[in-house]
């Protein structure tokens, strides 16, 4: 059993939960995830690792509400005990290859489609070490790129972030990015914080102002494959993270599968991180809707009374 040290409620619909989970919080690093399960009957659920300290054996896990599952862990409390936790699971970001890339010079390569394979890797770059990074977060997927952030501005990057939410209630971690990144930038659907519209409109202006080495985007997979339309023509790397149906973790139920430079990859083994520039944000958005007829049936299920 896995003990709760601190709950915090982030939104109403995200909530924070730090646990003490003493392997996990030795072996993890920024970009992996783990797998709980809330009770001995409950289904497996995929977080990110958000944090971690290893002093004090604990992991920090951002959980949306989405679900029979993750409602259920809302439902635990400080003091109380999670039955299962797996990890660290995935490959670690591979922060030090976005420290040595280098700034590509302008291209006039337009966008690929889903099953093209990326020209990223061919085009012309200048000699400049790779300190400028921009992270972009949608929603509730500025949870897993935080660690990543904050790792390579220790690393030496100087790191811009982009924050997006339907509405100010749901910018996450803002005053966290603030902490060590030059510049915090917002954009809200309403405009009730920072700029009215989507990421995606602060980072056209940005693009055109700013020399970035290599670009993280996590977030919903709309709002990732129109960064990396953006992004390929600027010829700046572009690292996605995939957050697909898992339920094993280890890429035995292939439930995971995406495609990547046109070669079939598990989210849970060779990610969750991949070159966005790669990746066929067709088909993941297709499989994404696979299950929701069995999703929208267990929730008819478990809402009703036993």
């Amino acid at each position: 059993m896995y003990r709760i040290l601190h709950k915090r409620i982030l939104n109403s619909l995200v909530e924070e939960m730090v646990i003490h989970a003493p392997y996990v919080a030795d072996q993890c690093q920024p970009g992996q995830f783990l797998i709980l399960r809330v009770d001995e009957e409950g289904e497996r659920i995929p977080l990110t690792i958000v944090d971690f300290d290893r002093q004090l054996q604990t992991v920090t896990i951002v959980y949306q509400i989405a679900g029979f599952s993750t409602h259920l862990l809302s439902t635990l409390q400080q003091g109380d005990s999670i039955h299962d936790v797996l990890g660290p699971l995935g490959q670690p970001a591979d922060l030090s290859a976005l420290m040595e890339l280098t700034i590509a010079a302008p291209s006039t390569i337009e966008p690929s489609t889903s099953n093209e394979a990326s020209v990223s890797r061919n085009m012309p770059v200048k000699a400049v070490p790779a300190k400028k990074i921009l992270g972009i977060g949608g929603g509730v997927g500025a949870a897993p790129l935080y660690p990543q952030l904050r790792a390579l501005s220790r690393l030496g990057a100087s790191v811009d972030v982009i924050l997006g939410g339907r509405n100010e209630e749901f910018i996450l971690l803002a005053d966290e990015f603030s902490a060590f990144c030059q510049n915090v930038h917002l954009a809200t659907d309403d405009g009730s914080a920072g700029r009215k519209g989507f990421v995606t409109d602060v980072l056209k202006d940005l693009l055109e102002n700013e020399n970035y080495c290599a670009v993280i985007a996590i977030g919903p997979l709309m709002m990732m494959k129109a960064v990396c339309d953006m992004t390929l023509g600027a010829g700046i790397h572009t690292s996605v993270s995939l957050n697909p149906v898992m339920v094993d973790g280890t890429g035995m139920c292939g439930g995971c599968r995406v495609t990547v430079d046109g070669k079939v990859k598990f989210a849970c083994v060779d990610g969750p991180d991949f070159d966005g520039h790669q990746v066929d944000f067709d088909e993941c958005i297709r499989r994404q809707g696979m299950y929701r007829e069995e999703e929208h049936i267990c929730r008819l299920r478990y809402s009703e009374p036993n």
